[in-house]
């Protein structure tokens, strides 16, 4: 092809702009088409132009010729179709045509999209569906700094990352032939009973899998029965200040117990019978993965994965933190820890904690076990923001990982923890007092920390406190916590479900398509009946075990052991038995799912107990 360019392909708008400003040899020139933003500039001389796509551009749907009678299944034939033919993407129609224009003048194409999976994908079918090609140079970066934009460029591979396409082309297909059939399946017996109203169903190879583990869950809530038990507090007064012993023996099932030795106890003093200490350190946090830093994300400021994830892509783009989808927990030396820390300290929030760190002699990350071969933990760059322009979201997740980011350099914390046991007519009550020593990490990551600090006064065996009050109270044992947005996602990685960059997406499908709802997840009648229903006629949709396998399956096909090719026809044998036997149980599944569905439609409109007679139902 003669051509008049070199043509980089950049996977999003600002990370075509950061590309451009970092490799030009003057201020590039940006252009517009569309509406839609190019850059045209020179590289030793040599004219390039950096184009972005917006995400995927195409989308894997089922092949025209499937079949003609329209809606049904099973579907094996797929096709990538253009993004922009759809109504709700057709938007992406623009990036498409300027592609797709620039692509017929250019000499050569250079791959620049995120370095995992889903941007090798993306890539792969922007080169061979609109520049008619099937491979072209690579950029791989962690971060949109300049100065790892340069690298990236003078250091480019010849050919785009093929194991880890093939890879993203095995899961998307995968993801496709399970959504397309289980949700024609589910729908399609829906449909069958219901004559008006009935509602798109959907599963998934991880979304059925992540809902089961949500119900399960929900039904040990709800079968959940309390039990009272009781619990003996002794105030006592030690050193001037009011401190809570708690009887040995936490929760007394039997409340004549309880009784029995709250009488024993009434009215007389405490002595001192043992003083027990022991000083721990407590190592620094490990750097964040993806999965750790949405989880974090959560528990602090109550972002949903998706919202978090939606944040840290907006500060990667502006080039202020490292690429943040990462399995990894480790910080490799070649990111140049001390001139992250010399950057940082010219923050003003940070500057005192990044010279305490840079004053030492080595700088020596506390690292997790996971890893990534595409790219490190996430981390600031050295090309901090001026903390003035960011929105308060940004703001605090930039906090977060700047502080994650210092602690793990730290030292460990020294924590001392004090038992004292006292005796009150010959019944024990314990103490516990803990406080720390050396603050070491924690003095970086403290405002994320809920330490516990109860300082107790310096005691001797035999020595006798005064008794301000003795506590009888009856309490019940409480059902178990519902996971929260940021504990399931843990659980997903922790049982193998998703990945770091599907995890958060697939929650949020299980909340739109109203399975899931609050933020301590509840499944609702409707999660609930399609989950019992799968359960009952195809429980191997549902086999984390499975799901885990063909996990394993797609990693061997990025090691190159295993063809794409294999792995598919091993998902569409095993597609070809579940669907058999959901077409022999059709009408059975359409009746439950039917009932389902109504059930769930009344849950919805239904407001609570009426407050006045408190049986009645609002709605």
């Amino acid at each position: 092809m003669s051509g008049k360019y070199t043509l980089i392909i950049a996977e999003k708008p600002d990370a075509a702009k950061r590309i451009a400003q970092a490799i030009a040899d003057k201020r590039p020139k940006r252009l517009e088409k569309r509406d839609a933003p190019y850059y045209e500039f020179t590289v030793n001389g040599k004219k390039h132009i950096c184009v972005p796509a917006v995400g995927h551009l195409f989308v894997l749907s089922p092949s025209k010729d499937h079949n003609p009678k329209g809606w049904s299944y099973p579907v094996f034939n797929l096709e990538w179709v253009p993004t922009y033919t759809r109504k709700e993407t057709n938007w992406t129609e623009k990036y498409f045509k300027n592609i797709q224009e620039l692509a017929k003048d250019a000499s050569d194409f250079i791959d620049a999209a995120d370095v995992d999976t889903e941007g090798e994908v993306l890539l792969y079918n922007i080169l061979r569906f609109i520049c008619g090609v099937k491979d072209a140079k690579r950029m791989k970066f962690s971060t949109l700094t300049k100065d790892e934009l340069i690298y990236a460029y003078k250091n480019m591979d010849k050919h785009i990352m093929f194991p880890m396409l093939e890879s993203g082309l095995t899961r998307h297909t995968l993801d496709a032939l399970w959504g397309f059939n289980l949700t024609r399946a589910l729908t399609l017996a829906l449909k069958n009973q219901a004559e008006r109203g009935f509602a798109i169903l959907s599963t998934g190879r991880v979304q059925g899998p992540t809902l089961a583990i949500l119900l399960e869950k929900e039904l040990k809530v709800r079968k959940f029965k309390p039990k009272p038990f009781w619990q003996l507090l002794l105030r006592v007064k030690m050193d001037g200040a009011e401190v809570v012993a708690v009887y040995e023996k936490d929760k007394l099932w039997d409340k004549a117990k309880a009784e029995r030795i709250f009488r024993s106890c009434k009215g007389k003093d405490a002595t001192v019978r043992a003083v027990q200490k022991r000083k721990y350190r407590q190592k620094p946090p490990v750097p964040f993965n993806t999965t750790d830093l949405l989880s974090e994300a959560y528990a602090q400021f109550k972002y949903s994965p998706r919202q978090a994830m939606a944040i840290a892509e907006s500060l990667y783009q502006a080039g202020f933190i490292s690429y943040p989808r990462s399995s990894s927990q480790k910080l490799p030396p070649s990111i140049n820890y001390r001139r992250i820390l010399e950057a940082l300290a010219k923050l003003k929030p940070y500057a005192e904690l990044a010279k305490v760190l840079l004053s030492k002699a080595k700088l020596q990350p506390n690292e997790g076990k996971r890893t990534d071969p595409a790219h490190p933990a996430v981390y600031p760059t050295f090309e901090p923001p001026d903390l003035k322009k960011l929105n308060a979201r940004q703001k605090k997740l930039y906090d977060l990982i700047v502080r994650r980011f210092m602690a793990v350099f730290a030292e460990a914390a020294l924590r001392e923890s004090m038992k004292v046991t006292l005796d009150v007519a010959g019944h024990k009550f314990i103490a516990v007092g803990k406080r720390t020593i050396e603050p070491g990490w924690t003095m970086f990551y403290g405002k994320y920390l809920a330490y516990e600090e109860q300082l107790l006064p310096e005691l001797s065996v035999g020595q006798k406190l005064k008794v301000l009050k003795l506590e009888m109270l009856e309490k019940e044992t409480q059902p178990p916590a519902r996971y929260s947005q940021g504990s399931i996602i843990k659980e997903m990685e922790k049982r193998g479900l998703g990945t770091r960059a599907t995890r958060a997406e697939i929650l949020q499908t299980l909340y739109d398509r109203g399975y899931i709802i609050g933020k301590s997840i509840q499944v609702t009648k409707l999660g609930e009946t399609v989950t019992k229903v799968l359960k009952e006629f195809c429980p191997r949709v549902l086999s984390e075990e499975l799901t885990r396998r063909f996990e394993k399956e797609m990693d061997a096909v990025y090691a190159g052991k295993k063809k794409r090719e294999t792995v598919i026809k091993e998902a569409q044998k095993f597609l070809i038995d579940v669907l058999e036997e959901f077409k022999k149980n059709e009408k059975k599944i359409g009746k439950k799912l039917l009932k389902g569905l109504v059930e769930a439609r009344k849950e919805a409109r239904t407001l609570g107990k009426c407050p006045n007679c408190k049986t009645g139902e609002l709605r």
